[in-house]
């Protein structure tokens, strides 16, 4: 019978063919549903990978950069880094780099769900980030938790297939032929007709994923079983449409300040895309009826933001009766929307100072063409925060739902109870 001496060269040979495996080489990739990604430089030894975004200035600022990593080995740590030197807006302007690099990019592993990073290495205008592969060969990493276009489908699909109150239809079909997913929300009765409408929609600048995950986590709980969502639903019709620039989410571009004018700054009569259109024909059409009570818009601020907060039409296009409702919906929304991203109490306004369009923004449209008692607004939730992830995110939306409930229950259109 031998003993551990002897067995000791056998033991030190295994820990040398251990230690010697050599990691596969890293490669990246973005040919895929939303990726955008221009790789710099790969260091196979120091395993390590430099990429820029990859975005069209002509198609929105080229600040959203999403990429596969595949070659890792599992257990291994690699550094990601991402140089936002010299990228431009379309009018040749340089885009400021906090745009570009949030303090905790999100990362996704096999089978696993969206994840931050912990803080990066700050280099003026690049940053690093320790990305943990723990069992995994292949990750994506991105500037936020990626949602694309297929996700908005899938999302759409398994709420109407899992809610009778929920069904799914097509806001339309964008220039370049994709389907815009949209779901309506409400509970059956012979009434249906006749009951408030809200809308939610997310997405109007494709690089704000955020505004997506908000959107998820109100569409899953008002189609859910909290009483408070069976009551909104026996109040309105709900209208929610996950992404509204499909394109520029599906090609990994920007969207925002796209040429000649993006989504958010396209609401008039000449309406250059296609779902901006359907959702004004649709909320036109409601408006008619005396049915339309709030449109919230879902966006993503600066990146010194660290609570959500409300933008707002200027006074000019508030009266005094759309104001009063207005704050009432507002404060109802700082009551629900508490944790773990509170409401910020500040109230910027979209006016002539903000945007040379400001008038063409879909909350000022929603003033300047609907009836007094409806309440047209946009929320931006913060982004770079630690819960800036999709666990804070769909939090906000819950909570804005709650919100929405407690201000629905007095109708707006005659400031009466509801039952």
């Amino acid at each position: 019978m031998c003993n551990w001496f002897q067995r000791l060269p056998i033991l030190l040979t295994v820990l040398f063919v251990a230690s010697s495996v050599v990691a596969g080489e890293l490669v990246v990739s973005s040919d895929f549903e939303g990726g955008s990604a221009q790789v710099v430089w790969i260091d196979q030894q120091k395993r390590h990978v430099t990429i820029r975004p990859a975005g069209d200035p002509q198609f929105g600022w080229p600040c959203w950069w999403y990429f596969r990593l595949d070659g890792i080995e599992p257990g291994e740590t690699i550094s990601v880094e991402v140089d936002a030197t010299n990228l431009k807006r379309s009018n040749g302007q340089k885009l400021g780099w906090d745009w570009v690099l949030p303090t905790r990019a999100a990362y996704r592993l096999d089978g696993e769900e969206w994840q931050q990073t912990e803080p990066a290495t700050p280099h003026d205008s690049h940053s690093v980030w320790k990305l943990p592969a723990n069992r995994s060969r292949t990750a994506w990493c991105a500037w936020g938790p990626a949602f694309v276009p297929e996700d908005g489908k899938r999302l759409v699909e398994r709420l109407a297939a899992a809610s009778p109150h929920a069904h799914a239809f097509e806001l339309c079909r964008t220039r370049a032929g994709r389907t815009t997913p949209a779901l309506t929300i409400t509970d059956g009765g012979e009434e249906e007709g006749s009951r408030m409408v809200v809308w939610i929609q997310a997405r109007q600048h494709a690089w704000e994923s955020g505004g997506s995950w908000v959107g998820r986590g109100f569409a899953e709980w008002v189609t859910g079983d909290d009483a408070r969502a069976v009551a909104l639903r026996k109040r309105a019709v709900v209208y929610y449409v996950p992404i509204m620039d499909i394109d520029n989410t599906a090609t990994g571009n920007g969207g925002k300040h796209q040429v000649p004018n993006d989504h958010n700054r396209d609401w008039h009569a000449d309406a250059k895309w296609n779902s901006v259109k359907a959702a004004m024909e649709l909320l036109e059409s409601f408006d008619q009826q005396g049915r339309l009570v709030l449109f919230v818009d879902l966006h993503n601020p600066g990146a010194g933001a660290k609570r959500p907060y409300f933008f707002v039409a200027p006074p000019s296009l508030v009266s005094e009766k759309r104001h009063a409702h207005q704050e009432r919906f507002i404060n109802a929304c700082r009551r629900e929307i508490v944790a773990p991203l509170p409401l910020d109490e500040k109230l910027p306004t979209t006016g002539p100072a903000y945007h040379p369009l400001w008038k063409r923004i879909a909350a000022n449209w929603i003033k300047l063409n609907t009836r007094e008692h409806v309440v047209g607004t946009t929320l931006e939730t913060c982004w770079n925060t630690p819960h800036s992830n999709i666990t804070g995110y769909r939090a906000v939306g819950k909570q804005l739902g709650l919100g929405i409930e407690r201000y629905l229950r007095a109708d707006p259109r005659t400031n009466s109870a509801v039952e």
